[in-house]
């Protein structure tokens, strides 16, 4: 199976679903990941708080903890992602290139519009694959629900999907243990919904059950 992870930011994949990521490697499944963003940023005083070069060196050292060796950055700027024909296009020749069959990409509704956008455009991209389905990297509340009802059991991965979310370390030194934590806890939580010690949550799309 082909598969493309789409993220909006270099971290995006690893929170929301790293520990379905390494298990498809695992499968022996040919996984892409695609970062939209250079995911270097500012905060409002236009102090840098991560630079693009550091992003992309975590990020490699992330997919290398996931097994994955195929991941391209396309370096649009980070928190200027719109939703237009470049976007669109630079996930569909993604798709088409790699003659994917099912892709990941971030929950349409979520409030980060760089993600929210990314959301989109995977959708418009994906509208010949056979399945798609959403994940969530943030939860900040929404006025919609993440309609969750496809349960991926990450047992095996969990310490994998840890280790790749500690290689984000500048991420790391910002928001400390507590934005792992989180993570894992509702890995966790889900993962109690379908009888297993952890599990990752997507909103399907579209699938078709091969």
């Amino acid at each position: 199976m082909n598969v493309l992870m789409v993220g909006a930011h270099f971290d995006d994949i690893e929170l929301g679903c790293g520990g379905t990521a390494a298990l498809h490697v695992r499968n022996g499944d040919t996984v892409s990941i695609l970062v939209i963003t250079n995911s270097g940023y500012t905060d409002h005083a236009q102090r840098t708080i991560r630079k693009p070069e550091v992003a992309l060196e975590e990020g490699e050292k992330a997919a290398d903890i996931l097994g994955v060796t195929d991941l391209h950055c396309a370096n649009f700027p980070t928190n200027q992602v719109e939703l237009n024909h470049e976007l669109f296009d630079t996930i569909n020749m993604a798709v088409e290139e790699k003659n994917i069959e099912t892709i990941y990409t971030h929950w349409v509704d979520d409030v980060h519009l760089d993600h929210q956008r990314v959301a989109r455009a995977s959708l418009s991209a994906g509208r010949h694959v056979k399945r798609v389905l959403m994940y969530r990297s943030n939860y900040y509340q929404s006025a919609e629900n993440f309609r969750g009802n496809f349960y991926r059991d990450i047992t095996a991965t969990i310490e994998q999907k840890k280790e790749a979310i500690r290689a984000h370390q500048s991420e790391f030194n910002r928001v400390g243990e507590k934005w792992l934590k989180f993570f894992v806890q509702q890995n966790e939580n889900d993962g109690m919904k379908i009888g297993v010690p952890y599990a990752e949550c997507f909103e399907i799309v579209k699938y078709l059950e091969m």
